[in-house]
């Protein structure tokens, strides 16, 4: 689905990417770990069309992402969860989520939308008139998902979804996130808890500082162990 080939992404004279390759099948939920700094968010930012790579390639699909807007890029099928998510706090959750459907070509498909939307986020229904600024970073959390969701993106790229959550809402979206990948949503995850990413992901690749040092099944990470606490921290 998503094929990433010897990416270099600079900030003016820094190199923030060097030569990253990373592949994404369909069905598959991949995780990016690393420590802060190490170029994941980067690597999102550049497949979303945010940042424009020095050199190298992005498919997705067969077509090449390189030089498309990110508005272009949703239309493609990809949508991002951004860090911090990013919602629109002057607006309502209902306006939040209607926004998040604008790149879709039937709007009629609406209300069954909103309709999944409360079945996985119950509260964004109790808090459908609230503006986003006064829900709970939890509450802002899901309705960031939820709002990246209405586009039916087929792939979802969620970056640090539980940061800053209380560990009751991290074991939400830890168990939210494969039942997104259950109902056909192809996943790659940008996370910092380790050990509860490597309980979820098909496959994971090691990013540290711009080149990617490890891909491997979970259990390949989970045997690593002296990769694991030079990169990553224990736990």
């Amino acid at each position: 689905m998503l094929h990433v080939d010897n990416l270099q992404v600079r900030y003016g004279a820094i190199a923030a990417l060097h030569d990253v390759s990373l592949r994404v099948e369909e069905g598959e939920l991949v995780a990016l770990l690393g420590l802060n700094g190490a170029g994941k968010t980067t690597t999102l930012s550049a497949i979303a069309g945010i940042l424009k790579p020095v050199s190298g390639s992005i498919m997705f699909r067969n077509k090449s992402l390189i030089g498309r807007s990110p508005e272009a890029i949703l239309r493609l099928g990809i949508a991002v969860v951004p860090e911090g998510r990013d919602i629109f706090p002057s607006l309502t959750v209902e306006e939040n989520l209607r926004l998040g459907a604008f790149s879709r070509r039937n709007r009629s498909e609406y209300r069954s939308d909103l309709k999944e939307t409360f079945e996985l986020f119950p509260i964004l229904e109790e808090r459908f008139h609230q503006m986003g600024g006064t829900l709970s970073g939890g509450e802002q959390q899901q309705l960031a998902i939820a709002r990246s969701l209405m586009a039916h993106p087929k792939l979802l790229m969620l970056d640090e979804p539980s940061l800053g959550l209380a560990p009751t809402l991290v074991d939400q979206i830890f168990t939210l996130i494969p039942t997104l990948r259950s109902r056909g949503v192809t996943i790659l995850l940008v996370e910092q808890n380790v050990d509860r990413t490597l309980e979820i992901a098909d496959r994971v690749y090691l990013l540290n500082t711009g080149r990617v040092e490890l891909e491997g099944s979970p259990e390949q990470f989970k045997s690593q162990e002296a990769i694991k606490d030079v990169y990553l921290g224990k736990g």
